[in-house]
């Protein structure tokens, strides 16, 4: 692995993927919104910033995303349902990575393989849901799901040695779920970053349009 793209790398997992990255030798290039002004939700923001990356990327992971946006917290009944509130859900987790991935494949190489992944949810998963709530969250990672299994598809015609898939990091100790860890068990990002890295070692173009979980184990749809 020569050069890599970490879309969000001023978030939790992002920085801890730059930094291991940077460890391994890897020249890892970053965009996010704080850092950059990138703003996934806006395709001319996208287009400008991936626009202005020139070469090829061996490895390109998009780790944006959110629970709350607006201060709209995840929904735990019908009766909590607001249609702006599901709307900006689509616009940062499903439509943005979307944005990100029509964009993105110009950077990624035909000679060689490479990996595109996208960090989805395990909540994202329709056949493993059996507690229901967060409709906002879990609609969005599932439209982001099938966006991923989509591109996929499109993308093997012409990038045969890509795999292209979702990745659940699992539990991670970020401000991103401060307030909803509860007893889950969570990881720092340091060590989502070295269990997605080494998901991404193993995948091969054989994988393209899965969804794994940090462990590299499959995650139903």
């Amino acid at each position: 692995m020569e050069r890599a793209l970490i879309i969000g790398s001023s978030g939790g997992i992002g920085a801890a993927l730059c930094a291991a990255l940077a460890g391994r030798g890897v020249e890892a290039v970053g965009l996010s919104r704080s850092g950059d002004g990138l703003d996934v939700t806006d395709e001319t923001s996208v287009a400008t910033h991936l626009g202005a990356l020139e070469g090829a990327f061996d490895l390109i992971l998009v780790t944006t995303g959110a629970l709350e946006i607006d201060g709209a917290v995840p929904e735990k009944s019908l009766d909590a349902l607001d249609a702006r509130a599901l709307a900006d859900q689509f616009a940062l987790n499903a439509i943005g990575p979307a944005l990100v991935l029509k964009h993105a494949r110009r950077l990624l190489p035909r000679d060689r393989r490479a990996v595109l992944g996208v960090l989805s949810a395990r909540v994202g998963s329709i056949g493993d849901n059996r507690l229901g709530g967060w409709y906002g969250y879990r609609a969005a990672k599932a439209a982001l799901n099938q966006v991923v299994r989509t591109a996929a598809i499109e993308l093997a015609r012409t990038h045969r040695q890509l795999a292209c898939v979702a990745l659940h990091p699992g539990t991670v100790a970020t401000p991103f779920t401060e307030k909803y860890l509860g007893r889950h068990p969570a990881v720092p990002p340091q060590e989502a970053a070295r269990n997605l890295l080494a998901v991404c070692d193993g995948l091969g173009p054989d994988d393209t349009g899965g969804f794994f979980d940090w462990a590299g184990k499959e995650v139903r749809w």
